[in-house]
């Protein structure tokens, strides 16, 4: 990828929801056709192997590609302009910047350029700034030798700051953060239940996985720095209220967790544990509820990259046709979960 703030798949997936949110912040090159597209374009998905993402159409055309001539990528329109100005100034500044101040340089009124900017990233200017400026830490704190210069590198005026933004969202702490979970001891355990072997791991704040069906090299691989320790006593108490949510399901908003994700990912988490227990959503019931009306994919691919089974209740969303969809653990899984909530 060149230079853009989000992930490839998470790019692969505004594509496939041509989600016009994302058009002016990359562009997507075709190599097979030699062309480039915003991620919106209506014409036939290409195929995932063929595909290369760009921060603009300059870095697709010095790579050899050049514009489609149905969705005109380099056509940016006024509230494109708009929005990118204000994203670089963002970016330049390093820090949120005041919504009057960014309005009165695009040439909108404050509440117009908050809606087109919220309708393009997702995010309201505030919020956008916060999420770079946290992803700046992440990138920071995998890269310099000492926290506190990290915290610095990324933008923030000191370690409160950056402790009183992220003590939601980064779950571990900073230093685990940066070390791949050095120093950092979770708890775990395989346990039998009725619906298979099941892994349940916690960090002093709370569980960060639950699956079905793995094992110790699960946490591995997530964790690979980490203080692996099977068991506890502490660890006891809450791994029995984790067994009693999966095999009695109910009321389990008490059980605390240690995920993170995305704003967007974290969002639609959010709602899941919003479901009723004996109730579902499609996908496209979902999306709406965060906001988002036309991601149906990008929140089907949060609702795939949930850490916690069970207790982030993936399981009760279906598809819009009122199928099953699909499931991590198995469509038997899912569907004996299902069973047992509607009674």
């Amino acid at each position: 990828m060149t230079d853009i703030m989000i992930a490839d798949e998470d790019a692969w997936t505004a594509v496939l929801a041509r989600d016009r949110a994302f058009d002016g912040r990359f562009v997507t090159g075709v190599l097979t056709t030699g062309i480039y597209c915003r991620p919106s374009c209506a014409a036939r998905h290409p195929a995932r192997g063929n595909v290369r993402f760009f921060a603009d159409g300059a870095a697709a055309r010095a790579a050899g590609l050049r514009p489609c001539k149905r969705c005109l990528p380099d056509d940016v329109s006024r509230d494109e302009r708009a929005v990118l100005a204000a994203i670089g100034a963002i970016k330049a500044a390093g820090q949120p910047l005041a919504l009057v101040a960014l309005a009165a340089e695009t040439g909108y009124s404050p509440s117009h350029f908050q809606r087109i900017f919220t309708r393009h990233t997702g995010l309201s200017p505030a919020a956008y700034a916060r999420a770079l400026q946290a992803e700046r830490a992440a990138g920071a704190l995998s890269e310099e030798g000492r926290v506190t210069d990290a915290i610095y590198a990324a933008g923030y005026s000191g370690p409160s700051r950056f402790y009183a933004a992220n003590k939601e969202r980064l779950g571990m702490t900073a230093s685990a953060w940066a070390n791949g979970g050095a120093g950092m001891t979770i708890h775990w355990a395989v346990v039998p239940t009725t619906l298979g072997a099941m892994l349940v791991a916690a960090t002093a704040k709370g569980v960060c996985r639950l699956s079905f069906n793995e094992g110790r090299e699960a946490l591995e691989a997530r964790f690979p720095k980490a203080e692996l320790v099977e068991g506890g006593a502490e660890f006891e108490a809450l791994l029995g209220e984790v067994i009693a949510a999966v095999e009695k399901p109910g009321d389990f908003a008490h059980i605390p967790l240690d995920v993170k994700g995305t704003a967007f990912q974290e969002a639609v988490w959010q709602e899941l544990r919003r479901i009723p227990a004996g109730e579902t959503r499609t996908y496209a019931q979902l999306a709406a509820a965060v906001g988002r009306p036309k991601a149906v994919r990008a929140a089907g691919s949060a609702n795939g990259a949930n850490n916690v089974a069970v207790l982030i209740p993936c399981h009760r969303v279906i598809a819009t046709g009122g199928g099953l969809g699909g499931y991590a653990y198995g469509l038997d899984i899912k569907r004996a979960l299902l069973d047992r909530e509607r009674k």
